[in-house]
């Protein structure tokens, strides 16, 4: 990723933001388009290929008879919903444009100039983002094959570390910390740092040993979870986070964000997507299956996975001109297969490839075997 040039401000006179901010490389998502071919097939953005609950498309088309309401500022059906299923108390439940938007309110809310939060190696990017626009510094704890080391986190608190942000599972390593793990990070953190956790991918896992999160909040003043919709809910067009945490950090945060965050249609379908647990269930048991092939497949080809349980596989190249990294996305984006180059995560000779439909699976992996024959 580059940084915006900062020579593109009109003329000297011209209003200017404030210090730093142009220094922030913008956030670069994964690409869409294949110039030329045919048939495409995004793999790229972790989207789900089951598309979202019929269900959540009937209640957004519903609540599109009445588009000239403001929606619930409070958004209480789709609060309520999160409280249903989970078991938790409504009053604990904030919900935003994304968890996008819930980790930007985080970042305006607990740092400053002179602060620091700690980041992972290749943890999302969007957290450094956030760091940086709220005028604090990132700190990024270096991993260990794709892992994250509680121990180096915890060796590089200081004084001024007001936050530390943990992706589990991991984006784009798939990989994810065990629940005792999280709890030894968080029980050698100062009760002054929010330890947040970003749960994006959680409802994908099916390890014994992983917790998302929601004990951990219901025990602690200093902890909280974030979630979103656009994974094996399917409704990342209508952008919908939600975040668990206590009740003092739900209070600030409340002061701050935007007073209808979330539209009408979102809320609705969001609410719908949530209570229709065989859809989930569905979802997950087909992305189960095709990690297993997906990973299986790529490794008989002789490529190198990082072991994930998210829905979407880290795959590495060999260090091997013509074969490395962007040769494979050149040639796989000829062929219609747009997967995710991942540079900018500190990782130059991989790709993100995300589970797809099953044609989807078996055109990729065939591509690949190509590739790696020419």
């Amino acid at each position: 990723m580059t940084a915006p040039d900062a020579s593109a401000s009109p003329n000297a006179s011209a209003p200017k933001p404030r210090a730093g901010l142009l220094d922030i490389a913008a956030y670069v998502p994964g690409k869409e388009h294949a110039p030329g071919v045919a048939k495409v097939f995004k793999l790229s953005s972790n989207e789900t290929p089951l598309g979202a609950s019929p269900r959540a498309i009937e209640a957004m088309q519903a609540a599109a008879g009445a588009l000239e309401r403001y929606p619930d500022g409070q958004a209480l059906a789709l609060r309520a919903a999160i409280a249903e299923v989970h078991g938790l108390n409504i009053d604990n439940i904030l919900c935003g444009n994304g968890s996008d938007e819930l980790l930007g309110l985080i970042a305006h809310a607990y740092l400053g100039p002179g602060d620091e939060a700690i980041i992972t190696e290749h943890g999302f990017l969007v957290y450094p983002i956030q760091i940086r626009a709220a005028g604090a510094k990132p700190v990024t704890v270096k991993e260990r094959d794709c892992q994250v080391d509680v121990e180096a986190i915890l060796a590089a608190v200081t004084e001024r570390t007001r936050v530390v942000f943990l992706a589990n599972p991991g984006n784009p390593t798939g990989t994810y910390v065990p629940a005792d793990a999280v709890r030894r990070l968080h029980a050698g953190l100062p009760p002054s740092v929010l330890l947040v956790l970003d749960a994006a991918y959680a409802e994908y896992v099916r390890r014994n040993d992983y917790a998302a999160g929601l004990e951990l909040v219901s025990g602690a003043d200093n902890v909280v979870m974030t979630r979103t919709f656009s994974k094996i809910h399917g409704l990342a067009a209508l952008r919908i986070g939600w975040m668990y945490g206590p009740r003092a950090v739900i209070d600030v945060l409340n002061r701050i964000r935007g007073p209808f965050n979330l539209n009408s249609l979102a809320i609705a379908a969001g609410a719908a997507a949530m209570r229709d647990r065989e859809f989930a269930r569905t979802a997950a048991e087909f992305n189960a299956h095709w990690l297993d092939e997906l990973t299986r497949a790529l490794t008989t080809l002789g490529l190198q996975v990082t072991p994930s349980v998210a829905n979407f596989v880290l795959i590495h190249f060999p260090d091997v001109d013509g074969k490395r990294a962007p040769d494979a996305d050149a040639f796989l984006t000829a062929r219609g297969f747009i997967l995710r180059a991942v540079k900018g995560y500190g990782l130059p000779n991989a790709l993100r490839l995300t589970v797809g439909t099953e044609e989807a699976n078996r055109g990729v992996v065939e591509a690949l075997a190509a590739f790696l024959k020419d």
